[in-house]
């Protein structure tokens, strides 16, 4: 994979709302212009013509298009043939072959039973450079009908999905984002989730609303404290060999690369 993403804030826009692209691209790291969930059946087409229309830079956009077998996914395609993005994000993904008929970088979208089972030989897909999940998809193909518990947190299907795509996207050397968080006046919840969610190494979490984006950006952000220790930490790498005990604590192959993620965190 060539591609490094520019930043751990990414925002869904509706590709039917042109007017909205540029403030996206100027509020989060990578925008995803989406032609699946967020536009209504009757404006697909419409959402189509401005994404030709109003172009922002392929470097920090991704493209979601409607899930294979579908009539809207053939003409996402064709759509994007006229656009210069390079790199898409298929939804409801099922099978590492549905990745392979694509001639794009791919972030695969697990949200299925059947997505949740493949995950691992999806990460495989040659054109596979990121792995992301959601929740309400799945459980509605469970026939449940509540992706959380009520005090916000998970439900253990979930958790499973979640750890499932981040083990198979590391396993096989791609990035992972996390799911979004629907309650966008619930900025202690988000915070508290993307705390998490930097904790065990999703590369970055999804915004879908503009307001979410600097809670995301400021809790990647490592503190002053943080950073200044990882810089002296790696420091002294150097001046080492093997396991070596730095301000009272054991320092190896793990720790050192903690360090080296804290650094890349701060930009």
């Amino acid at each position: 994979m060539s591609w490094e993403m520019s930043g751990p804030a990414w925002l869904f826009c509706p590709a039917d709302r042109p007017e909205r692209f540029e403030k996206a691209a100027a509020t989060a790291d990578v925008v995803i212009l989406d032609l699946e969930d967020g536009v209504a059946p009757a404006d697909k087409a419409a959402a189509r013509e401005a994404l030709i229309a109003t172009p922002l830079d392929p470097a920090h956009t991704i493209v979601r298009v409607n899930a294979v077998g579908s009539e809207d996914h053939t003409l996402d395609l064709r759509a994007l043939t006229r656009t210069g993005y390079e790199r898409l994000m298929l939804p409801k993904c099922e099978s590492a072959e549905q990745l392979s008929r694509l001639t794009y970088e791919t972030v695969a979208l697990i949200e299925s039973p059947l997505g949740a089972l493949a995950v691992d030989s999806v990460m495989r897909a040659a054109n596979a450079i990121g792995v992301m999940w959601g929740a309400e998809d799945l459980v509605a193909a469970l026939g449940g009908n509540a992706s959380r518990h009520a005090d916000g947190g998970y439900r253990d299907v979930a958790r499973h999905v979640r750890s499932s795509a981040l083990l198979a996207a590391k396993a096989y050397g791609k990035f992972a984002l996390d799911s979004v968080y629907l309650d966008i006046r619930d900025l202690d919840g988000l915070r508290a989730e993307t705390e998490d969610a930097v904790a065990i190494g999703f590369d970055a979490k999804v915004a879908i609303h503009p307001g979410q984006v600097p809670v995301i950006r400021s809790t990647y952000a490592p503190s002053d404290d943080e950073l200044s220790w990882a810089r002296r930490v790696l420091a002294e790498v150097p001046h080492n060999r093997g396991v070596f005990a730095f301000e009272g604590r054991m320092v190896d192959g793990p720790v050192i690369r903690h360090a080296e993620r804290i650094v890349r965190r701060a930009g």
